[in-house]
């Protein structure tokens, strides 16, 4: 297999980010998206060289045709997003059906005043002087060839500005459906989260598919936080088997905010998530968590980055894979601490189980520690279940099959009970509990 990109991107720049017919842009915009184009066109698709993507190959996504997709209200009903669905248990749930919003299968609670929650087209045309500033600000595509493409493509998503002081009660739940026809189908979903001083939030952000024909969902998610916001944060892909999903969360905190993330990977043939968190102020808590299960051939490949920049910032990390098949997983997770980050404090842990010979992990925790007054920590494990552990589930009569998975379930669930939300930790339940065939056990 050859990673040789040839050259011609402007062809495939062009197929990839053709502007949607109805787009409204504001002559602001237009600018960023032509800095966008050019730094793709600049830097181009990674390759195996680039040791950020040395374990994952974008060939596939390279050598399929994929054309702008085309959704929007009417391409969906409710049945068809009912296994997705967390009505019930949220406030607001906003669907987008191929990158276009649905409102006839959204939900709009009551929000405080003081919350602006709409797409990103509609606050870029309404409210630009909330989005002008902090779009494309915090998600730099000057060396990131997918936030350069999703920047050029940049159309909708999901916008919410939450003022000083306010606190949304109720979790927000933003569901990105893909549905693929004949042909393959890409998007790019765009969102900007800002929480101003003293705010307070619970988000929850969905890929799923219907379909098993191909398609690609390439999304960008800009989250800024003032000082002493709260944010909790939740990002589930289930994307279908065939599906190619990359990812980029960039985030920029200030002064004693806390960020907490919750990420849970279980489709897509080949899933690259990125997350970027900047300290830039004391007293900052930023938590990184995750799950992963790959089956078959599946690639999923995480990278963390979490820079701190300033004295008296935690940091927490811990993800957790399980990988059978030929799957195969990375993890790649780096905490950089500037020489001013003193009294940082920072642990970060990866632990990956194989349930097959032919599943393979590669992991690769980063310390770069330039202060010498820290508390720094790493690790990683890779293995495969416990016989002692299997042995006992048997000399209770349990099933040597029932007790692999147990254990397996048992691992994961581990990283799925600190999930807060209550209708999203039952959906994932659910879902590892039917992958390792013990519904009915829990």
């Amino acid at each position: 297999m050859t990673d040789v990109i040839d050259s011609s991107y402007n062809s495939y720049l062009t197929a990839f980010t053709e502007t949607p017919a109805n787009d409204a842009a504001p002559e602001w915009l237009e600018p960023v998206r032509e800095d966008a184009r050019r730094a793709f066109s600049r830097i181009g698709f990674p390759t195996r060289r680039d040791e950020d993507w040395r374990y994952f190959s974008v060939s596939p996504i390279v050598e399929t045709p994929f054309k702008r997709a085309a959704g929007g209200p009417g391409t969906l009903d409710r049945a068809a997003i009912a296994p997705y669905s967390l009505e019930g248990g949220v406030g607001t749930q906003l669907v987008f059906v191929n990158g276009a919003y649905d409102a006839s299968l959204s939900t709009v609670g009551e929000l405080p005043k003081g919350v602006t929650l709409t797409t990103l087209s509609q606050a870029i045309a309404e409210t630009p002087e909330l989005v002008k500033p902090h779009l494309a600000q915090t998600a730099k595509f000057d060396n990131h060839a997918f936030v350069a493409l999703n920047t050029a493509a940049l159309a909708d998503g999901v916008f919410l500005n939450i003022e000083r002081n306010v606190v949304i009660e109720a979790p927000i739940h933003l569901l990105f459906v893909s549905q693929a026809g004949s042909e393959a189908t890409v998007s790019h979903p765009r969102n900007l989260f800002v929480a101003a001083e003293n705010s307070q939030a619970t988000i929850v952000e969905s890929y799923v598919g219907v379909g098993d024909n191909v398609y690609f969902t390439n999304a960008v998610t800009e989250v800024v936080l003032g000082a002493n916001a709260v944010i909790d944060h939740y990002k589930v892909q289930r994307e279908s088997k065939t599906a190619f999903h990359v990812a980029t969360m960039e985030l920029t905190l200030s002064r004693t905010s806390n960020f907490t993330s919750h990420a849970v990977t279980l489709g897509g043939s080949a899933t690259r998530n990125d997350i970027n968190a900047f300290l830039g102020a004391e007293g900052i808590v930023c938590t990184l968590n995750g799950v992963y299960y790959g089956n078959d051939r599946q690639v999923i490949d995480n990278h963390t980055s979490i820079d701190h920049a300033f004295p008296h910032c935690d940091s927490h990390e811990i993800y957790k894979g399980i990988l059978d098949g030929k799957s195969r997983g990375v993890f790649n997770g780096k905490i950089f601490v500037r020489e001013d980050a003193q009294k940082t404090d920072a642990k970060q842990t990866n632990q990956t189980l194989l349930l097959s010979d032919d599943a393979q992990i590669n992991t690769k925790p980063q310390l770069e520690i330039f202060a010498d007054d820290v508390k720094c920590t790493h690790g990683a494990t890779v293995g495969q279940l416990s016989d002692e552990a299997l042995f006992y589930l048997r000399t209770r009569g349990i099933p040597v099959a029932e007790a692999r998975n147990l254990l397996t379930y048992a691992f994961a669930s581990d990283i799925v009970s600190r999930i807060k939300v209550e209708a999203l930790r039952a959906q994932i339940d659910r879902l590892l509990l039917a992958q390792n065939d013990l519904e009915g056990v829990a």
